[in-house]
């Protein structure tokens, strides 16, 4: 009966219903990215209703330069991903056991240099930003917190792409409900009953992501199926399998820092317009990031659907999986943007009542919720050429559209009119852009068998 149990919790997504296969991996994802982003969002609600707006401005500036750091390591962790469910596809045990290992082994050499590097930089980078003076030292200490925690988040998310690139999306799901459940305490407990500050909001952060991490450590190493159970005697660096995963994860890692170097210009201009700016725009950010979880689950689940699927050379059944993830991605974000497009003040509210924080965080919301559904096929695309092994097109046309274009335009457009609205149709103009670029390349590129060559 225990042994039952253990391989139901894998999908190889290489049989069975198409569509049950995605839905089922994908709602999983779904639920936990829904529960990161309530305990990410946790340190907004308590920090702007306890501490004030000045508070909120320090947290709410945070997303762009945490992804920043955080991004490329990120990105690598998703290559890696794609090779361990490549051999987990084929049914290729010894390699899969490899490479994840490798990766473990990079994941704890690149954590140790993120909280070197973040703790270093924190300071410098705030103020090269233009963060307000009257913001910057909470902002300092926040950060400064938050990136001594970075060994926790980047072995965090190595875990939760070996589990998801074996078709196990329900575990880390589990764990993340149990720490986004602590981090709401503590934050409670930290900010609202000892009164403590925002440095006590980035503390509670880390601790539940620890928590987290080593939750997913233990099911890796004491109930997973022999095919990919770690053994810490067996973390270390094979060489050639580093380099697999490098040239896999190496494009998506430059595109995710390219992107949020991008995002911190673009933050860097909104900083310009004040606190009040700051804490709407930071508290818009929040909500957002529920808008754009059917968009991250859809493309994650079809990156592991194409990459088990072309692993084991099932070619038809991977294009049949790229166009239904597609459509369901598009129609989901779609709805959820006019359902925030609507709701926008009431929700920022909840962040913080001061009437000008509302106002700019609204009009944000007003400028780009009617157009997620361009990013959720430009992700998609992106998340699909992964899979195939082809992670070069989407880092080259996000860095075109999303980051020299989406710069450029800031740039030129404050100088002829100076008004932060400006800023904000940055973002669907960009991800129109890339959307065409992707759709013409999706349709006219032989993306299945190319791989298969």
């Amino acid at each position: 009966m225990h042994t039952i149990h253990k391989q139901t919790q894998t999908t190889r997504m290489t049989e069975g219903s198409i569509w049950k296969q995605i839905l089922a991996f994908a709602f999983p994802i779904f639920l936990g990215n829904l529960f990161q982003q309530l305990y990410n969002t946790a340190d907004s609600l308590i920090v702007g209703n306890f501490l004030g707006s000045n508070a909120l401005a320090a947290v709410s500036s945070s997303g762009n330069l945490i992804f920043l750091m955080v991004g490329f390591f990120n990105g690598i962790a998703m290559g890696s991903g794609v090779v361990i469910a490549r051999y987990y596809g084929a049914k290729e045990s010894k390699e899969v056991l490899r490479a994840i290992h490798t990766t473990i082994a990079f994941g704890l050499a690149a954590g140790l240099a993120l909280t070197f590097a973040g703790t270093l930089l924190t300071s410098r980078i705030l103020v090269w930003m233009g963060t307000p003076a009257d913001v910057l030292p909470e902002s300092t200490v926040y950060f400064r917190i938050y990136f001594m925690g970075s060994l926790a988040f980047v072995m965090y998310n190595i875990f939760v792409g070996i589990l998801q690139s074996v078709g196990d999306s329900r575990h880390p799901l589990v764990y993340l409900i149990l720490s986004s459940i602590v981090n709401i305490l503590l934050d409670l407990l930290f900010v609202g009953v000892l009164g403590y500050g925002v440095g006590a909001a980035a503390l509670a952060t880390i601790l539940s992501q620890f928590l987290s991490a080593l939750l997913c450590l233990y099911r890796l190493l004491r109930q997973s199926p022999e095919e990919y159970r770690v053994s810490l005697r067996c973390i270390r660096f094979d060489l050639p399998m580093l380099r697999q995963i490098i040239a896999n994860g190496l494009p998506a890692g430059f595109q995710n820092s390219i992107i949020a170097f991008a995002n911190v210009i673009v933050q860097s201009n909104i900083n310009k317009f004040g606190k009040m700016a700051v804490a709407g725009c930071g508290a818009y950010s929040k909500i957002e990031g529920f808008g754009f979880l059917p968009i991250t689950c859809f493309a994650l689940a079809l990156t592991t659907f194409i990459s088990q699927n072309l692993g084991a050379r099932q070619y038809e059944r991977a294009k049949k999986g790229a166009r239904f993830g597609i459509l369901c991605s598009i129609v989901t974000a779609q709805l959820v943007g006019v359902v925030l497009y609507f709701t926008m003040p009431t929700l920022i509210r909840a962040f913080n009542r001061t009437p000008e924080v509302i106002a700019y965080g609204t009009a944000q919301a007003r400028t780009v919720t009617l157009f997620y559904f361009l990013l959720a096929f430009s992700h998609c695309i992106a998340g699909i050429l992964r899979g195939a092994g082809k992670a070069f097109v989407p880092m080259l046309t996000m860095l075109c559209f999303w980051c020299i274009l989406r710069v450029s335009y800031i740039t030129i457009i404050l100088r002829i009119m100076p008004a932060i609205e400006m800023i904000f149709w940055a973002y669907p103009l960009t991800w129109a852009l890339s959307s065409i670029v992707f759709l013409l390349y999706f349709l006219k590129a032989d993306w299945v068998h190319g791989f298969e060559k």
